[in-house]
């Protein structure tokens, strides 16, 4: 489950790169490019830092905004319903349910499966899944055992665990690293989300083959779905109790979400009432299974949301209080420092489970989640003792639809009802913002990535270019959490405010340069390392394929024109290398083609096998050692002087093995490691 990055959106990155590779072996442009996504049409806040008055806060305003807003939408974007909720004041303001439930489809399963009539949403009896919003029920449950003293936060975590999770550092990883995302670790996309099977084993999930820790605990926030299952697994072992049920008993019974559950698949009772998920197509999917429950399991109406979002405002719902009031506040504060984050710490931080979304002045802390089929947000507003809730059934037809229409909701209420309360600061002199600007110039990439196996390969999308304009502002392309470029003003010393927007960025400097950027609590840019920036990778995959390509195609046509003006063939020497040379070109387009195929299968949550990936190993190895019997033909065509056009056939033969062989080791494609 992830925040910004979906596992659609993931799809759809590993779509393009997919995309990518297939053209480079066929027209040898290492390239891919996606449709541009669909905008909504927002209405426009008032502008930054201006005061303005807000809207009263009541069921009768809220019920008219929001049916002005949604059911358009809907429509528009080819959602199939949405779910929302809001509270103010230890009450729930309004429910809502738009769109459907179930179009009619008849395929998939949920609420009305094989009905063939559309079922309108209902908030309170329609269950949808909230993807990672579920991390805040986790971090509740690891705070429940810190207030009982069965938890320290920051004690390492292998006193809690009875397996050893990978540490490349010798700090201790801690529970406060876990919440906020701080503990290094890398991406996983395997057993992240599945299609079909029963419940899945929690433990199993983390202590098999766990991801490489990348990151010194504490210093870059790079979110991670592991590290918040592990925190779940750490309740789990102990409270002596499965996860699944501690958290049914201790947080969802508890705060009266009677109709809420991480049980996968669902009980009897609720199996039938939750709602079904789409696809871009409209095509219903079926129930998805979570992995690693923790991170993303949890089902439940909007209603009960609405009672989990007065909780954690300090209401007594249900059975009694989530958190006593010191722990619930220990729950809304920055979990970190400038201790260990530097000046990162001067930007939005994590608090223990919960992003920073400030706007308008306004304490706003919340948390996004997606699956393969939903959507959802959550918001509190720990001061203003409110929050509002939202989930959407399907991504709509537009790669960001989804994620415009949750921005729209929740910036859309914040600016409606809570506007901004004070200007905003004078800024940075424009000498300094000058020399800052100037030392953030470059090519960044997302922290949350793979960085010891093929997928290192998913990098090669999703850049993001930093530029100066206007002498000392900074554009980004494309602006963070964004499809369209940014324009950044700094407002105070290496921290960075959207030109005309809200989102704030930080910067933590080493040796005059700028060597990470937070730009979402838990998401943090990082510089491209030289040899892997787009403009060196490019083209030398690009036309090193295109050479290989040539070569391979020039065979049978070389066979050909010696048939027909009757040429005879090359003499024996040298044969063996030039045998081995074209074994080695085969054997790279082939290892490309392979990486293609298993990097879309990944995309599809399909399984790859480690057969499957050790054979296109293999041949990435056979083409990386062609540049040996290359070497040779080449030296033995210049001594025997063959002529120009063989010898340099020869040498561009060599050249594009070089290429490849040199994409492959820089990109891990020969590492040890295949575990994705």
């Amino acid at each position: 489950m992830s925040r910004h990055d979906p596992a659609r959106s993931r799809a759809f990155r590993l779509r393009r790169l997919g995309a990518a590779l297939v053209a480079a072996v066929a027209v040898a442009t290492a390239a891919g490019c996606g449709a541009a996504p669909t905008v909504l049409s927002v209405p426009t806040p008032p502008a930054p830092g201006v005061p303005a008055d807000p809207a009263a806060l009541n069921a009768a305003d809220l019920d008219a905004w929001l049916d002005g807003l949604l059911p358009a939408a809907l429509q528009r974007t080819g959602i199939p319903g949405a779910t929302v909720a809001v509270v103010r004041d230890g009450e729930i303001l309004t429910a809502r349910g738009y769109g459907h439930a179930d179009t009619g489809s008849g395929s998939g399963s949920g609420s009305g499966s094989g009905s063939g009539q559309a079922v309108p949403v209902d908030p309170d009896r329609h269950l949808f899944r909230v993807g990672s919003v579920s991390k805040l029920v986790t971090a509740v449950a690891v705070l429940q055992l810190v207030q009982s003293g069965d938890l320290d936060l920051d004690a390492d975590v292998d006193e809690y665990l009875d397996f050893t999770v990978p540490r490349r550092y010798d700090e201790p990883v801690t529970l406060r690293h876990l919440l906020t995302h701080t503990a290094g670790f890398e991406e996983r996309v395997a057993g992240l989300i599945g299609l079909d099977g029963g419940s899945p084993d929690l433990r199993k999930a983390l202590a098999t083959d766990p991801p490489e820790q990348i990151y010194r605990p504490g210093t870059v926030p790079a979110y991670s779905n592991y590290g918040n299952a592990l925190a779940g697994y750490i309740v789990e072992h102990v409270s002596g109790t499965r996860f699944e049920e501690y958290v049914d008993r201790n947080v969802l019974a508890r705060a009266g979400m009677a109709s809420s559950t991480f049980a996968q698949p669902l009980p009897p009772a609720l199996a039938d009432r939750v709602a079904k998920g789409y696809d871009a197509a409209g095509v219903a999917g079926p129930f998805e299974i979570v992995g690693t429950p923790p991170a993303g399991a949890l089902s439940a109406p909007a209603t009960d949301m609405a009672r989990f979002m007065l909780a954690l405002t300090g209401e007594t719902v249900g059975e009694g209080p989530l958190l006593d009031a010191p722990t619930r506040e220990l729950m809304q504060r920055p979990g970190l420092d400038a201790t260990s984050l530097g000046t990162l710490a001067d930007g939005p931080r994590m608090t223990l489970g919960l992003f920073d979304e400030s706007r308008n002045g306004r304490h706003i802390l919340g948390h996004g989640g997606d699956t393969m089929y939903f959507h959802s947000h959550l918001q509190i507003y720990p001061q203003e003792r409110a929050g509002i809730f939202l989930s959407l059934n399907g991504g709509g037809r537009g790669q960001l639809d989804s994620h415009e229409l949750r921005q729209a909701v929740v910036n859309g209420f914040a600016d409606r009802y809570f506007p901004a309360m004070s200007e905003r600061p004078a800024g940075v002199d424009a000498e300094t913002s000058a020399a800052h600007a100037a030392a953030a110039v470059g090519t960044y990439t997302d922290s949350r990535g793979i960085h010891s196996n093929f997928l290192t390969l998913i990098g090669l999308v999703g850049r993001t270019t930093v530029s100066v304009a206007d002498d000392n502002r900074l554009l980004f392309e494309p602006g963070p959490l964004s499809a369209t470029p940014a324009l950044y003003e700094e407002v105070t010393p290496w921290v960075w405010r959207e030109v005309g927007g809200h989102r704030l960025l930080a910067m933590r400097v080493t040796d005059d340069r700028v060597t990470a950027i937070s730009y979402d609590s838990a998401f943090t840019l990082l510089p491209v390392e030289p040899a892997r920036a787009t403009a060196v990778v490019v083209p030398v995959l690009g036309v090193s394929v295109l050479v290989l390509a040539l070569t391979v195609l020039s065979w049978p046509f070389g066979a050909l024109v010696r048939r027909v003006l009757g040429r005879p063939r090359r003499d024996r020497a040298g044969r063996t290398a030039r045998v081995l040379s074209r074994v080695a070109v085969a054997g790279a387009l082939l290892a490309l083609t392979g990486w293609a195929v298993s990097v879309v299968a990944v995309m599809g949550l399909q399984d790859v096998s480690a057969t499957s990936l050790r054979t296109v190993q293999a041949l990435q190895l056979i083409g990386l050692l062609g540049v040996l019997p290359a070497t040779v033909r080449l030296v033995d065509d210049v001594r025997r002087r063959v002529g120009w056009h063989r010898i340099t056939a020869s040498a561009l033969i060599l050249l594009a093995l070089a290429g490849t062989g040199w994409f492959a080791v820089e990109f891990m494609l020969l590492a040890p490691s295949i575990s994705y």
